[in-house]
C-alpha cells in the first residue's frame, strides 16, 4: 500500500478526495510528511478519515490541515464535529479556544488529545470542554493521563469541579532547606583556641588604627 501510494504521488497525481477517500482510515498512517503536507484542505473536507491509530506527528499534520479545511465554519456549532476526527493534533491554544463554545466533549476524546496540549488546560478550561461529560472524569482520575493531569493542578481547583477529584498540589506547605557548615571538629582544635584568644587583640589594633587615621 506504501510503494503505491508513493507511485501514486510520484506520477504526479494530487492527493486530492478521491484519492483520500481511496487511502482511507486504513492507510493514511502510512503517508510521510512529504506526503500530509501535499494535501490539500479543500480535498480534506470531503474525505472521510480518523487518524486516530497514527503517530503524534501525522495528527498534528493533519489537525493543522483540517483546520485550514473548516476554518469558514469555525463559529458554527457544526465546527467541533468536522474537526473532532482531528483533535488528537490539536495544539493547547485550540483547545483553550473549544474550551469556550460549549462542545460537551466525550471524556474518551479528552484522553487521547495531544499530551503536551492536555497538560496545559487549567480545570475550568477541562470544565468548559467536557460540559456535561464532566462527571465522567473521575472514573479516569487513576488512569493516564487524567492521572497526570490531576497530579499537576491544585488541589483547591480541582475541589472547585466538585467531581471528587483527588491528588493535586495541595497549598500552604513550605520546604525548608537547612544549610550544611563544616562540622568545627574538621580543625584542630589549637587552632580554634589561639584564634579565639587572639581575637580581641585583633579587634582592638583595628579598632585604634581607625582612630588614629
Amino acid at each position: 500500500a506504501s510503494a503505491a501510494i508513493k507511485r501514486y504521488v510520484g506520477l504526479g497525481n494530487a492527493l486530492n478526495a478521491t484519492a483520500l477517500n481511496a487511502i482511507g482510515t486504513r492507510y493514511v498512517c502510512l503517508l510521510n510528511t512529504t506526503e500530509l503536507e501535499a494535501i490539500d484542505p479543500p480535498s480534506l473536507k470531503l474525505a472521510s478519515l480518523d487518524p486516530s491509530a497514527c503517530s503524534q506527528e501525522t495528527k498534528n499534520i493533519l489537525y493543522e490541515t483540517a483546520k485550514r479545511a473548516f476554518s469558514d465554519q469555525r463559529h458554527l456549532p457544526a465546527y467541533y464535529e468536522l474537526i473532532l476526527p482531528y483533535l488528537g493534533g490539536a495544539p493547547a491554544a485550540a483547545l483553550k479556544a473549544l474550551s469556550k463554545d460549549n462542545v460537551n466533549m466525550n471524556v474518551s476524546t479528552f484522553v487521547t488529545l495531544r499530551r503536551e496540549s492536555l497538560m496545559s488546560l487549567t480545570p475550568p478550561e477541562v470544565q468548559g470542554l467536557l460540559g456535561l461529560n464532566l462527571p465522567e472524569l473521575a472514573q479516569w482520575q487513576y488512569r493516564a493521563p487524567v492521572r497526570e493531569w490531576i497530579q499537576v493542578q491544585k488541589q483547591s481547583e480541582l475541589d472547585k469541579l466538585h467531581i471528587g477529584l483527588t491528588g493535586g498540589t495541595q497549598e500552604g506547605y513550605i520546604n525548608i532547606v537547612t544549610p550544611k557548615f563544616p562540622a568545627l571538629s574538621s580543625a584542630p582544635l589549637g587552632t580554634l583556641a589561639m584564634a579565639f584568644h587572639l581575637l580581641p587583640a585583633l579587634l582592638l589594633s583595628f579598632l585604634m588604627v581607625s582612630i588614629l587615621s
